[in-house]
């Protein structure tokens, strides 16, 4: 296969003639789609370069074809590392002008209005920002690109940026990127009114991708306890964002309607949960990380979210939404003096405890995968 590779290389790079191109570059995407074909192609250097270049060549279906290798190697993690890693001037296959990195060649198609493969070039940054160890790599090569996490938010809340592209994994790639510290404290920063901007996706109803990717960016900036009072404030007002997907049409006296958030209060007969067990999930666990301290407990009981959780708990089938579920309902019914702890996070938990949890998330993630 390596023999195979290095004559197709000499098709595969901008200069080639179209017709040998397309016929070289669709090999190659066939050969992505299996586990060793991938391999083979990651371990090429030179082809991994000739590849990034051809996302700019002008003939769009060699392009797009590119691009999808890009994506099946990008979603192996030693691909991702590969492309990380390839030097584009070292490894240029000879009579080929060296192309940018692979990032900053996504990047140039993302905020290009007029890209045929602005989407693709989404997907292949959220794959090389999945595996936690590449992260803060993307993150610096972001940073010295000339592009901001001002403009990315900006073009990914834009209506129809792209005419052509929907930019849905724009979402997938801010969750992955907000594990980086660098990335939850520009988001969480006070004075630009990003996390605002992000809040409206968690009911995004034509993407799942999109608004699955904004509530792991918000679940992540939750980490952050420091801000924890900030987000719970009319400044940004989190909790509403997070359990408006997790209510459904249920009535409730006036009492407990009064007790609720405003948004929360008399939904329509027509109002549908989150459909997604997962994001249900990563809501409430995000809800779970703002009650770490005693005050915005207080605060999160205050709100009455224990009836949302009460009906939520009462319809969720997904034994691990119904774990977090659980999990969250724990804290807000116990008492302060309960608790006796200001900060969760400060609690000793047993051993043994930390062991059955791991055990039952694991037996949980079993029954998960057998389904």
């Amino acid at each position: 296969m390596e023999k195979a590779l290095e004559e197709l290389l000499k098709y595969v790079q901008i200069g080639a003639r179209i017709d040998l191109k397309a016929v070289a570059v669709e090999h190659v995407l066939g050969l992505t789609g299996t586990p060793e074909g991938v391999e083979a192609v990651y371990n090429n250097r030179k082809l991994l370069v000739s590849l990034i270049s051809l996302l700019d060549d002008q003939t769009i279906p060699i392009s797009k074809d590119s691009s999808l290798c890009l994506i099946n190697i990008s979603a192996n993690e030693k691909g991702a590392q590969a492309l990380l890693e390839v030097d584009t001037n070292a490894d240029c296959p000879p009579l080929q002008l060296p192309p940018e990195n692979v990032v900053n060649q996504c990047l140039k198609h993302i905020f290009n209005k007029e890209s045929k493969i602005a989407d693709q070039c989404c997907m292949i940054l959220s794959n090389l920002t999945r595996p936690k160890h590449l992260i803060e790599r993307v993150v610096n090569i972001i940073e010295k690109s000339g592009k901001t996490f001002d403009e990315l938010v900006d073009i990914f809340t834009k209506k129809e940026y792209n005419k052509g592209a929907k930019l849905h994994y724009l979402g997938p790639v801010l969750s992955n990127l907000s594990q980086s510290s660098t990335v939850r404290r520009y988001i969480l920063d006070r004075d630009k009114c990003v996390i605002q901007r992000l809040l409206p996706f968690t009911e995004y109803k034509d993407s799942l991708v999109r608004r699955g990717g904004i509530v792991g960016t918000l679940k992540n900036c939750c980490f952050e306890t420091d801000f924890h009072e900030w987000l719970l404030s009319e400044d940004v007002d989190i909790l509403p964002r997070l359990l408006l997907p997790l209510a459904g049409s249920e009535e409730f006296d006036e009492e407990d309607n009064d007790k609720l958030p405003l948004e929360l209060q008399y939904l329509p007969e027509d109002k549908i949960r989150e459909e997604d067990p997962d994001i249900r999930c990563i809501l409430l666990e995000a809800i779970t990380q703002l009650c770490s301290k005693k005050v915005n407990r207080e605060f999160v009981r205050d709100k009455n979210t224990y009836v949302i959780l009460r009906e939520l708990h009462k319809w969720e089938k997904d034994k691990k939404a119904l774990l977090a579920c659980e999990n969250l309902v724990d804290i807000l019914i116990r008492t302060e003096e309960e608790i006796a702890e200001d900060n969760l996070k400060d609690l000793d938990i047993p051993e043994h405890l930390i062991e059955n949890f791991s055990k039952m998330n694991k037996e949980l993630l079993e029954e998960e995968d057998t389904k």
